[in-house]
Parts: C-alpha cells; structure tokens; sequence
C-alpha cells in the first residue's frame, strides 16, 4: 500500500457504510421500488458526466423524469426524508463507482474490499452501535444480519469491484439499470407494495435510460500494480 493510496481506500470505505445505512434507512420509509429508483440517480450522472458524448447527459434527466412519476408528489403521500436518505444513498453509490474502480486498478483481486469494509463498519458504527445497544436482537435477527452482511458487502460489492476493473461507468451504470424493476417486483412480490401506473411508466423510464446510456464496452487501464491492461472492445 502506497500513501497515496489511503485516501481513496478510506473515502471508499465510507461511502460503501453510509450508502447501505442511508439506503436501509430510504427504505423504511418509502416504497423499495421508488427507494431503488432515486439511488439509482447516482451511478447514470457519473455514467452521463464520464461518457464522452456530452448528449449521455440526457439520460439521467430522462431517468429523473422516471423518478418524479415514480414518486407522484403530488399526491402529497411521498415521504420526503426518506426521498432524502434514498438521495444521499445515490450519492454515496455514484462516488462509490468512482471510488471502486479507483481502488479495483490498483489492488489485485478484491483485497481492497477486504481493507475498505473494516473503514464502513467504524464509519458507520456510531449509527448502528447505540441500535444494538438500546434493543435486545434475537439470535435470528443476528444470523440474518450475518446473512446480509455476507451478500451485500462480501459477494456484491466484489463482483462489482472485479466489473468496473474490465468496464467503463457508462458499461456497468447500465447494467445495473435492470436493478429499479428489480425493487418494484421484490417489493411486490414480497411486500404486497403494489404499483400505481405511474409508477409503472417511471420504472420503464428508469430503466430504459440506463440501458439507453451504453455505448462503450470494456476499458483501458494504465496498471500501476503491474497487470496487463484488458484490450478495449466496443458493444453496440
């Protein structure tokens, strides 16, 4: 680890914290579709302010055109803190993108999760602490938050680490564009929330102006650790 590597790993490791807690939190108070939605806003700006077509900026307008029907404001029912934590979360994933390629060039593998994830659990411990604490969580709860903990940080967060390693933002921001109807069909399937049509029109807003958004494949990458760079190919 070189000095200048620590400040990417540490900004990485908090933003990795908060954009779970504020996402955790979006969705205790507002629909898991919509909350997924809004989040979603942070990776397509830095996919539209990365692309080297200034008219990829059209697409997180479009898709935030998806998130106000989504939201239907006025029908004076949408909780606007939890549209808030659902925004600070989006933040949090559009420097996590930047942050993750970052730390994914330089280290091999996924050993720089294995340094961030520790920076996440004491940025965020002054949250999630006084919770533990106050209550008296049940062996059940506990393993299910082991279970969590497993396939977010773990197994998600490493897999896009090793993605955004070969892709562009513009790639991978459309990839995970699928992820809002994702939420919609978890949250109706396993939560009885059940859509409005607007909120249908907005989901296919969302998503088509993730997938709208790719235009380049793989990338280049200068390798300071040594690797050899992935060949760069374009996806139609």
């Amino acid at each position: 680890m070189r000095r200048r590597d620590v400040p990417a790993l540490i900004g990485l490791g908090v933003v990795t914290g908060f954009m779970t807690t504020f996402f955790l939190a979006a969705a205790e108070l507002i629909p898991l579709g919509t909350a997924v939605a809004i989040e979603f806003l942070g990776p397509l700006v830095v996919a539209g302010i990365t692309s080297r077509r200034r008219r990829a900026l059209i697409w997180p307008a479009l898709a935030l055109t998806g998130v106000v029907l989504m939201t239907e404001p006025w029908s004076g029912q949408i909780d606007l803190v939890g549209v808030g934590f659902a925004l600070l979360a989006g933040t949090c994933w559009g420097l996590y993108n930047v942050l993750t390629q970052k730390v994914g060039d330089r280290f091999a593998g996924i050993s720089g999760l294995a340094m961030t994830l520790p920076i996440a659990a004491v940025a965020t411990a002054l949250l999630g602490l006084p919770q533990v604490v106050s209550g008296t969580p049940s062996w059940g709860v506990i393993a299910t938050a082991a279970g969590i903990a497993v396939i977010t940080p773990v197994i998600a967060f490493g897999l896009e680490m090793l993605a955004l390693r070969r892709m562009t933002h513009t790639a991978f921001g459309t990839l995970l564009s699928i992820e809002p109807a994702f939420g919609i069909l978890i949250g109706l399937l396993l939560l009885g929330q059940n859509p409005t049509p607007f909120q249908v029109v907005g989901i296919i807003l969302v998503v088509t102006s993730g997938a709208a958004a790719q235009r380049d494949g793989a990338r280049v990458v200068d390798r300071s650790a040594g690797e050899p760079a992935p060949t760069r190919t374009d996806t139609p």
